[in-house]
């Protein structure tokens, strides 16, 4: 017996469910879907034939039925849960949401005068336009800063083609002055 108040699940033996009791369970579990799929088929069979005492040659017997099953799933649909259901309820504040037709949106769309907007929104749009606006001075070069860039930009090239210059002028001295090293060494070998 352990010690203390609780006990230590290290070091215990695992239990494992047995293959063929996985099995049975699930041949249990697939029975009673079996079963409960033939009850509501039954039952769905017993109450449509029920329904349906006319002869096949009434016509209008049939045309009723589906207006009648129509209506049945109108009222299904209306259907609320709960106590919803059984009381009607007006509220003003309630959005009543009804189903509108393509042509008469496309109709209010192009009729609608654009909407307002708030403060906020205006001001966002405004800065907006003028930061693109300002964006593309900025390309094209006419605003002060790009200016000041663009003389930057110009004063860094000029300098490094100088350098690029300086560093060519270096290197070609370098050489003469190994070749006449070389020939110098050449002189004083065949003396």
């Amino acid at each position: 017996m352990p010690r203390g108040k609780w006990t230590n699940h290290k070091g215990r033996s695992r239990r494992f469910t047995n293959p063929e009791e996985l099995e049975e369970q699930r041949k249990r579990e697939e029975q009673e879907r079996r079963w409960k799929k033939n009850n509501r088929g039954d039952d769905e069979s017993s109450s449509e034939e029920e329904e349906k005492p006319a002869t096949k040659g009434d016509k209008s017997n049939s045309e009723d039925e589906t207006e009648s099953e129509s209506e049945s799933e109108e009222e299904s649909d209306d259907n609320k849960k709960g106590v919803a259901g059984l009381i009607q309820i007006e509220n003003p504040n309630r959005r009543q949401l009804k189903a509108k037709k393509l042509a008469t949106l496309n109709e209010t769309l192009d009729t609608a005068e654009p909407a307002q907007l708030s403060r906020r929104e205006r001001e966002e749009v405004e800065r907006q336009r003028k930061k693109l606006h300002y964006q593309k001075l900025q390309a094209e070069g006419k605003t002060d800063e790009a200016r000041a860039d663009l003389a930057r930009l110009a004063i860094i090239k000029q300098q490094r083609a100088e350098a690029a210059k300086k560093r060519e002028d270096e290197k070609k001295e370098k050489e003469m002055a190994k070749i006449q090293k070389s020939a110098e060494m050449q002189k004083a070998l065949g003396k």
